[in-house]
């Protein structure tokens, strides 16, 4: 089935307000950019959006957050967007700060059809305020139900007609067990290829959970932080 769309505008076409999101990405590395800027465009807000970070004031979901179209972000880091620290310190954004393998972990649970995990991450902080904990073997453990997102989007580096996706390094980080939890799955990729070119070992996240997949151009390949070494004299 040829899952192939003409770009990210029809991508999202029935993307509406108030929807949940989860959005591939850690840092610069692997953000599905194509797709976030037409969200921009389209001008959905009161969104959630379920990602690591919330990217920087002029780049990934900064440039949503700038716009006023989130009202909630559940992330793992949050630390490099002045935008966000604003919004947040006003009372304007909802935000939910959890672990990063809890996150990594509930979006995986939805991709299996779990409803929730139990994990020791979170134990005794304000974390678990008002979730339920339970006893194994000696050990507390904290229950986190699984995400139900409305649409994923995720960034690979390849992918065929079918939805077959490759990643490229650390651009794989969370895109993989993103792209298998979202009711819809949406995959920009920056090479699109014909059925029986991506080698099935190398295949990351099979076609089956991918819904809609179009070639994006002109990638930035940004670098978060640059650190150099002084040059000895």
């Amino acid at each position: 089935m040829n899952k192939v769309v003409s770009g990210a505008d029809e991508a999202i076409r029935d993307i509406e307000d108030g929807m949940t999101l989860m959005l591939g990405g850690f840092g610069m590395c692997g953000l599905p950019e194509k797709t976030i800027l037409a969200l921009v465009k389209k001008g959905v807000k009161d969104l959630t959006c379920i990602s690591n970070n919330a990217g920087v004031d002029d780049f990934g979901i900064g440039l949503l957050l700038h716009q006023h179209q989130v009202k909630k972000m559940i992330s793992s880091y949050v630390g490099e967007n002045a935008e966000f620290e604003r919004q947040l310190l006003s009372g304007e954004l909802e935000v939910e700060l959890i672990p990063q393998g809890t996150l990594a972990t509930r979006c995986m649970a939805a991709g299996y059809g779990m409803p929730a995990i139990f994990t020791p991450a979170g134990i005794g902080t304000e974390v678990a305020i008002g979730k339920e904990v339970r006893n194994f073997n000696g050990k507390d453990y904290l229950m986190e139900m699984a995400f139900d997102a409305d649409f994923a989007i995720v960034k690979a580096w390849k992918g065929d007609r079918l939805g077959n996706l490759v990643y490229r390094s650390t651009a794989r980080n969370f895109n993989p067990v993103m792209a298998m939890a979202g009711k819809v799955t949406i995959a920009e990729v920056e090479e699109l290829v014909e059925p029986g070119e991506l080698d099935p070992d190398n295949v990351h996240t099979p076609g089956i959970y991918v819904h809609r997949i179009f070639q994006g151009e002109n990638y930035e390949k940004r670098i978060e932080q640059r650190t150099v070494r002084k040059k000895n004299i």
